[in-house]
């Protein structure tokens, strides 16, 4: 298992946008589960929406592209890349998320080839589907420092 403080070390993404908590299982190039804890005090819910909390769609989407990152990016031949969407197909969102819900997340790469590759995440909440989606990714080699400013 993966902490946070683990998962830094894989990826660059860092708190309020780190959308992992956790990853429970990883076969690095090929698959890996995780979860994400929906804390209350998330930044986005006072205004998504004042009233009634929901945890932004884009932002499961993002979650699952964290864990997929993990997955590629834990490969020892892209260890050091940074991984960018490419392309995002069949998003389909099933059921709302809630402030506390533990988000249980799963991505296979199916296609990896050079610095390309094509994933397909799902992500539940107590066992039923929150949403799906296939994720396209490219990785870069080497980041300009002008381009991270």
């Amino acid at each position: 298992m993966l902490n946070r403080e683990q998962i830094k070390g894989i990826i660059p993404h860092r708190e309020p946008f780190l959308l992992l908590s956790s990853v429970s299982s990883l076969e690095p190039g090929k698959s890996a589960q995780g979860t994400y804890e929906v804390d209350d005090a998330g930044p986005w819910f006072p205004g998504h929406f004042p009233g009634y909390p929901v945890f932004p769609g884009v932002l499961q989407v993002e979650a699952l592209a964290q864990l997929g990152a993990v997955a590629i990016l834990s490969q020892d031949s892209h260890q050091g890349k940074l991984a960018l969407f490419a392309g995002l197909d069949k998003v389909k969102f099933r059921r709302q998320v809630k402030p506390g819900d533990n988000i249980q997340l799963q991505v296979e790469i199916f296609r990896a080839r050079g610095n390309f590759g094509i994933g397909k995440g799902t992500a539940t909440v107590d066992g039923l589907p929150v949403m799906e989606a296939e994720l396209k990714f490219a990785l870069l080699s080497e980041v300009d420092s002008n381009e991270t400013k």
